[in-house]
């Protein structure tokens, strides 16, 4: 049992959130209903302001829309220079910047917010993706003690970056990396028996949510081809995504046109999922969306057949699973398995890292 926190002992971090969308929403009530028991560990975050793409909201405004973020009666345009300053401010404070955007131009300014002592966590892929020398960058700003974070960049919030770390942090040395990457593909996978048309379970994933709002964004396979690329630099390997061989199940032909005319003319894909399913079958085994990275480099993302009896083919629902081959883990290789997709999940994932940061901050008067 943790013992009470005395004054002398209590550490507090500035936090600004950007992206107040449904994960970012979901953080925020997830760090209100938590502030009590962390104050009782002697930890203080305390939200320094929310920014969205166009207005923002600063606490200096009004202390007492401090437990507000979208019903905030006070914003301003946004401007992410002002943003991170205020939440840096000048007594030289911890301060964490938490990105909930999916925005290429903030991923961009990672490294600079890192170099400047700011800590960064975030689900954003494009950081950890994107070009390899802005990754190095962001990697190099690191090496002056602040901490970027981003396991729910993969798997939302299954412990798969973390339990990579340690791993490698461990001495062990890694021989491959498999899994099942995407929720929604997971779950059009368990759900495409033959029953009904392929098209009729994307409409019906995309009416639940499963998917993005352009499904092709899940349909590509450049969401989970972008997590084996996260996955494969956090081994050191300098891999990029244009090294990953990714079969894309939305033909040609539907790739450019606007989202709504895809959705009318999804039947197209009906024949070529009917015929991969009926191969499966003969085969004998199932059909799931199966990524791959050895450890010579290479990398694919496809729909494949994989044996009744492998791990993958006894899923469920949306389960992301992860499995790692190393040195240690070489005849009995590690998984990690799970819900991989949900506001709530992963707004948890990020929780957890900004925890670990706190962990190791030291007491400022």
């Amino acid at each position: 049992m943790a013992l009470p926190a005395t004054t002398t002992r209590r550490r507090t971090l500035a936090v600004g959130l950007i992206g107040p969308g449904r994960v970012g929403s979901a953080l925020l009530d997830q760090l209100r209903a938590t502030q009590p028991r962390l104050a009782r560990a002697g930890l203080e975050l305390k939200l320094c302001g929310v920014a969205a793409s166009k207005r923002m909201w600063l606490d200096s405004d009004d202390p007492a829309l401090n437990g507000r973020s979208d019903s905030a009666q006070t914003w301003r345009p946004s401007d992410l220079n002002e943003f991170v300053d205020h939440v840096r401010g000048i007594d030289g404070r911890h301060a964490l910047l938490i990105d909930c955007s999916a925005n290429d131009t903030v991923a961009s300014r990672y490294a600079g917010w890192l170099a400047a002592g700011v800590h960064v966590v975030t689900p954003n892929k494009l950081a950890g993706s994107g070009p390899l020398t802005r990754w190095q960058a962001i990697r190099a700003a690191c090496a002056s003690g602040m901490r970027f974070r981003y396991e729910a960049t993969v798997c939302a919030g299954l412990p798969v970056v973390q339990t990579l770390r340690d791993l490698l942090d461990t001495g062990d040395e890694l021989l491959s990396v498999e899994g099942m990457f995407s929720g929604t593909l997971a779950w059009l996978c368990n759900r495409h028996d033959g029953s009904q048309p392929f098209s009729a379970l994307v409409r019906e994933a995309h009416t639940l949510g499963y998917t993005e709002p352009d499904p092709r964004d899940d349909l590509s396979g450049m969401d989970v081809a972008r997590k084996l690329v996260i996955l494969a630099r956090e081994a050191g390997w300098p891999l990029s995504l244009e090294n990953v061989e990714v079969q894309s199940l939305v033909p040609a032909e539907l790739a450019a046109l606007p989202v709504d005319e895809f959705m009318l003319r999804l039947d197209q894909l009906d024949a070529s999922m009917a015929a991969r399913l009926a191969d499966a079958r003969a085969q004998g085994g199932v059909l799931r969306h199966h990524a791959h990275l050895d450890a010579h480099g290479r990398a694919s993302v496809k729909l494949a057949v994989l044996p009744t009896g492998h791990p993958f083919a006894h899923t469920r629902l949306t389960d992301n699973v992860v499995q790692f081959t190393t040195r240690r883990y070489r005849d009995n290789p590690l998984l990690v398995q799970g819900p991989g997709a949900g506001p709530e999940v992963t707004a948890a994932g990020i929780f957890a890292d900004v925890l670990r940061i706190a962990e190791g901050l030291e007491v400022r008067a």
